[in-house]
């Protein structure tokens, strides 16, 4: 029986996926990147950068990204952390206008099934050095 081979996991642009963050480390299977599967209920799509705003609202809701969870290797986030969201949160987010910057190059292609590129770019994160 052959193998099939990995599947390579793609950024909005249709290109390889750029790892979201090592420090601390996220995406649903802890491999940096923002990659999803069948076991992913959330769909973990969203490479976002961490806002106090965003942080907030999302304790307000019941998931608590602030909070340090060592039986989880789980640090707690910050403001200017990178962490991989959900896209349903993502979205509920920009209803309430708090939704945190994107970055597109480490953002899941899938997460087009549930939001635009057209909004997703809108809030892209602009790196320093790109400025």
């Amino acid at each position: 029986m052959k193998s099939r081979p990995a599947e390579i996991s793609k950024n909005v642009y249709g290109e390889p996926l750029v790892p979201c963050s090592f420090d601390p480390l996220t995406g649903f299977i802890r491999d940096g990147c923002c990659k999803t599967g069948e076991d992913d209920p959330g769909t973990h799509v969203v490479c976002a950068v961490m806002t106090d705003a965003f942080l907030k609202f999302s304790l307000a809701r019941g998931n608590d990204l602030l909070s340090p969870r060592p039986e989880w290797h789980f640090p707690g986030l910050q403001a200017g952390d990178q962490w991989c969201l959900c896209a349903t949160r993502w979205q509920e987010a920009l209803e309430h206008d708090v939704a945190p910057p994107v970055v597109l190059e480490s953002t899941n292609l899938k997460v087009l099934k549930l939001i635009d590129i057209e909004v997703l770019k809108l809030y892209e994160h602009r790196h320093p050095e790109a400025l």
